[in-house]
Formats: C-alpha cells, structure tokens, sequence
C-alpha cells in the first residue's frame, strides 16, 4: 500500500484496505511526514501507475481461458489464505 498526500505525507507498508488485512493479520506501515523521499515514493509510485490497465468486465471478457479459470479457482481458496 502507498498513499501520498500533499507531497509532505506519506504512508507504505504491507497493509491493504480490506478486513482481513486490517485486523486479522499483523501487517504494518510506515507513516512518513516532510521526509525528502516522499517525491522519490511518489515517482515511484506515478512510474507503476503508466504501467497499469483498468480491469473491468469488458476486458475480462476478451482474457484467456486459462487465466479466467485460475481466477476462478484462486477466488474459492482466498479466504482460506
């Protein structure tokens, strides 16, 4: 997870923003304020987000085969993970 606000805030660490993450396992994050890396995090995090697609149900349509059935199967065994 990364989160910049203001250029002066940050936060980074291994928590997600769902139940599991937020309250059943011991993950963490990093709050940072007027630190210098906070412009390199969020370079960072502009250079990951070129590198992404929008996944909608139009293009989940057009996927192949195998990968909608690993989804399938991955989405049955992800709340015993």
């Amino acid at each position: 997870m990364v989160f910049v606000s203001d250029d002066e805030k940050a936060v980074v660490g291994t928590i997600n923003l769902d139940y599991r993450s937020l309250y059943q396992h011991f993950e963490c994050a990093t709050y940072l304020y007027k630190t210098k890396c906070i412009s390199d995090i969020e370079t960072d995090f502009q250079n990951t987000l070129s590198k992404c697609r929008k996944v909608d149900a139009e293009s989940i349509k057009h996927e192949k085969l195998f990968y909608k059935l690993l989804g399938s199967i991955i989405k049955v065994i992800a709340p015993l993970m």
